[in-house]
């Protein structure tokens, strides 16, 4: 093998190197922490199997979370009655990412709360399109001193299917670091976690969207909230879906280098 082809194999190589690591990059979820670009308002983070919260079936050995703990004041739901009596919460909002029709977008959730009783905080997922407006509400999950904590109690009627389609709370003061100062606490009837539930919605046009993750305190700010949040896909892709022109440009310069070396 001549030098010029030695050079052409080792480039070849070296370009399927980056386009594999590249590759494995995006679809490590939040294993490395939260992906770059994703915009947080409030509290967010990532974190192991901590305390009640276990990790996602399927998934990696992080997973994403929001919390109510430490919360911005400009955090809220549109379209919930009574929106006024929404405290602080967070959010946390994908790079915009491109989707064709029929796409499957999935993801495991699990709402984790310390309040109770009348104080029923809640948690939700959105689609927005590239504008930020709201394509299609997800699920909600709200706490309840009786009955199924998911779909949320008052809330605005969900698109997602479930699955389950609906759950009770797991009772009891949860442990889980996101809550601070309240985790291992609870106040009243309601508090607890829900597991981990399936979420999965077929997007019914092409374009460019936003995923967005919140969670609130209702009527108050003690007694904290919060969602986690794993496995989050798009046509069986992990988010962030590497944007289409990215992967036609690498597959262009293998072709390239592959006619030079014939």
């Amino acid at each position: 093998m001549n030098s010029v082809v030695k050079l052409g194999v080792r480039s070849l190589a070296a370009c399927a190197v980056v386009l594999l690591g590249w590759s494995s990059a995006q679809a490590q979820g939040f294993e490395t922490g939260l992906p770059g670009g994703w915009q947080c308002t409030g509290t967010c983070g990532t974190a192991g199997a901590d305390g009640d919260v276990t990790l996602a079936p399927s998934g990696g050995t992080n997973y994403g979370y929001i919390s109510t703990y430490n919360g911005a004041e400009t955090v809220s739901l549109p379209g919930v009655t009574d929106g006024e009596r929404v405290t602080n919460g967070s959010r946390l909002v994908s790079t915009l990412f491109n989707a064709t029709a029929g796409q499957a977008l999935d993801f495991r959730f699990n709402y984790i709360t310390s309040d109770g009783s009348e104080y029923t905080d809640f948690a939700w997922a959105r689609l927005l399109d590239s504008n930020g407006e709201q394509v299609a509400l997800l699920f909600t999950a709200r706490t309840t001193p009786a009955g199924s904590a998911i779909p949320g109690f008052d809330m605005p009627a969900a698109d997602a299917t479930l699955t389950p389609l609906q759950v009770d709370i797991v009772g009891g003061a949860p442990s889980w670091s996101p809550l601070g100062e309240d985790s291992g606490t609870c106040y009243d009837l309601g508090c607890g976690y829900t597991g981990w539930i399936a979420s999965s919605y077929e997007i019914a046009s092409a374009g460019q969207y936003y995923l967005e993750f919140g969670v609130v305190n209702w009527d108050d700010t003690a007694y904290q909230s919060g969602l986690a949040f794993d496995g989050v896909t798009l046509g069986g892709v992990p988010l962030p879906v590497p944007e289409p022109q990215t992967y036609l440009m690498l597959l262009a310069g293998f072709a390239l280098l592959a006619r030079r070396l014939r």
